[in-house]
């Protein structure tokens, strides 16, 4: 499966973003190119639900826009202007027989700048930078540029900012330091190369151990370990994985490393646990092995859970065979939800019209049963579900697509940002609905 990175960046720049992609193989490119800054949200929110995303790339504008829709699990590498970029600003302003002190320059790191500068052997006092700061507006990079022609009588600048490019270029002339073919092309490399690590360590074998945690000798040990593995059996985020008997005490889970991460919300809590005593009324103890073998991971997962049996309450323990242990993991978190196998006759049948599994519908079924009526967000919806932001959103396309929820109008949630679409899902009518049929 082809690496598919998104690029969100200025119409300008395509050229020279398209000559870096070039010598990337294996690697399909989503674009995102916007004119004006209020386009950059818009159409990063189309990119996130158009399609399956591995990376996205951008530089500090957008990625200050739009942080907050992208998703945690997504790789984010932020175009940055590196040394190479403003010396070859100089060497322009050279070729055109310009001193290269007096100037002023924005968004470059002081640092970067104090690198060319002592390179270059230039008057650090006649160099003026404004470090890239996302609350600074458009009007008042301006000024600092208008501000230090006043007092040095400069003949140029130094800028990143295409907008500020647009508003100076009429008054002095604007040299760009934007990023060039050979760091795009080093930064488009090491994005491609973390996907593809991150794929590999999400493809590593591993092995989890859930134990019955007792110590009254009288306790059906069978019973509840079947309870445990009941519920394992019929959560929706355990459905890839292989789920046997291991003893009287408990079962053993296999599945890829990245399963057990989403489900442990990157080993963080494991709400399983919290489920078995609430539903089951037991005390479960949970361990994760990742290892080069079937065999290691489930001894490194035998050794984790024994380890989270001496905690106090309901935990888990994750052993890698580097030697890295993470843990203890919390029982909190979105609960994970319980679905029957047997969904019965009318949500299989609203499942089919919908194009969703039963196990998802009852899921939304028993969100609804919880809302009591009350609107819910695509993010909101993603939230409950445990799934990406863009998938929330999807989801709810397919929803409304068979009448199974309503759209009713938006609300302004944050005092910044665009107004939220918000819902009321109607399953649980038609389920009733199906069943008079």
């Amino acid at each position: 499966m082809p690496i598919v990175i998104g690029l969100v960046l200025h119409a300008s720049h395509r050229a020279v973003f398209e000559d870096a992609a070039r010598t990337l193989s294996g690697v399909s490119i989503a674009w995102v190119t916007y004119e004006h800054e209020a386009a950059i949200r818009p159409g990063v929110e189309e990119l996130l639900g158009g399609g399956h995303l591995d990376g996205l790339m951008l530089g500090p504008v957008p990625y200050a826009k739009c942080r907050d829709l992208l998703p945690d699990d997504l790789s984010v590498a932020v175009v940055r202007s590196a040394g190479l970029d403003l010396s070859i600003a100089f060497c322009r302003a050279l070729a055109r027989g310009w001193a290269p002190t007096p100037v002023s320059i924005d968004t470059f790191d002081q640092e970067t700048v104090d690198e060319v500068v002592r390179a270059l052997d230039l008057d650090a006092g006649e160099v003026a930078c404004l470090p890239y700061d996302p609350t600074q507006s458009v009007e008042e990079i301006v000024d600092f540029h208008r501000r230090h022609l006043d007092r040095s009588g400069g003949r140029y600048v130094i800028s990143l900012r295409t907008a500020v490019t647009a508003r100076l270029s009429d008054v002095i002339p604007v040299l760009s330091g934007v990023p060039g073919p050979a760091t795009i092309r080093a930064q488009l490399h090491e994005l491609a190369l973390r996907i593809q690590s991150k794929r590999a360590t999400a493809l590593r074998f591993a092995a989890g151990v859930f134990v019955v945690v007792s110590r009254d000798a009288a306790a059906d040990l069978d019973r509840s370990r079947v309870g445990v593995m009941n519920l394992l059996v019929n959560t929706p985020e355990f459905a890839d994985a292989w789920i046997e008997n291991r003893d009287r005490r408990g079962v053993v889970v296999l599945a890829h490393q990245a399963l057990f991460e989403s489900v442990t919300h990157n080993w963080v809590s494991l709400p399983a646990l919290a489920q078995a005593q609430e539903t089951l009324g037991i005390r479960v103890a949970a361990g994760f092995g990742v290892g080069a073998s079937a065999r290691t991971s489930v001894l490194l997962a035998e050794r984790a859970a024994a380890r989270a049996e001496q905690e106090d309450r309901p935990s888990a323990y994750l052993i890698e065979d580097s030697g890295v242990i993470i843990g203890p993991m919390s029982p909190g978190g979105s609960p994970l939800t319980f679905t029957y196998r047997e969904h019965g006759a009318s949500i299989e049948h609203l499942s089919r019209g919908a194009g969703l599994s039963p196990a998802t519908l009852s899921r939304l079924a028993a969100l609804e049963s919880g809302l009591e009526g009350r609107l819910i967000s695509p993010g909101d919806l993603a939230k409950s579900l445990g799934i990406t932001e863009p998938s929330g959103r999807r989801l709810i396309r397919k929803l409304s697509e068979s009448g199974l929820v309503t759209d009713e109008g938006s609300a302004q949630v944050h005092r910044k940002g665009r107004p939220t679409r918000l819902y009321r899902l109607a399953i649980g009518e038609a389920i009733r609905g199906a069943e008079d049929e």
